[in-house]
């Protein structure tokens, strides 16, 4: 009965000292998770760069020079990732149709720049086709690969407008 009694008491310290380490070792871990201090941190702003001011455009469209009716693409920086389809214009409104090409996935910003030219080549004005996904862009199926834009002349030179280069300085995709 001693050695009965003897191993109860044995084992009961060795309980109670297993749980009194494990309870300290959780109360230092914790302790330390709650007082470590990042060492590296994140740097929100650049010396020396400055902000984004206006909307993007495309540098492309000051060298171009289209003959009378005549509808070009302006080089912009994600040519490699959409095709323009369908381009018309009236006199009044380019129109057409942005395919991407790079991936199949949902179209969350898309900017549609489009230059109008006089009858010499010459720029006459700026028009966008601006596309923004909403908060909630959710959708059955697949997604569009497709988006149609419409980009009408300036005011004042609907008269004047006889040729269009046109390009997408913002695209972005899932």
């Amino acid at each position: 009965m001693k050695l009965s009694l003897r191993s109860g008491l044995l084992g009961g310290a060795l309980c109670a000292g297993v749980v009194a380490a494990a309870v300290g070792i959780g109360v230092a871990a914790a302790g330390q998770a709650v007082s470590a201090q990042p060492a590296v941190s994140v740097m929100t702003s650049f010396p020396g760069l400055a902000p984004a001011t206006g909307e993007p455009t495309l540098p492309a469209l000051a060298g171009l020079h289209p003959e009378p009716g005549a509808i070009v693409q302006a080089g912009g920086p994600f040519d490699d990732r959409f095709r323009l389809d369908a381009l018309a214009f009236d006199g009044a409104t380019l129109s057409g149709t942005v395919t991407i090409t790079s991936d199949v996935s949902d179209l969350l910003e898309l900017e549609v720049v489009a230059g109008f030219y006089g009858a010499d080549g010459s720029l006459l004005g700026t028009g966008r086709y601006v596309h923004h996904a909403d908060g909630d862009h959710a959708h059955s199926g697949p997604p569009s690969e497709s988006e149609a834009f419409e980009v009408a002349v300036p005011a004042g030179l609907a008269q004047q407008a006889v040729a269009v280069g046109v390009g997408v300085p913002v695209l972005v995709n899932e």
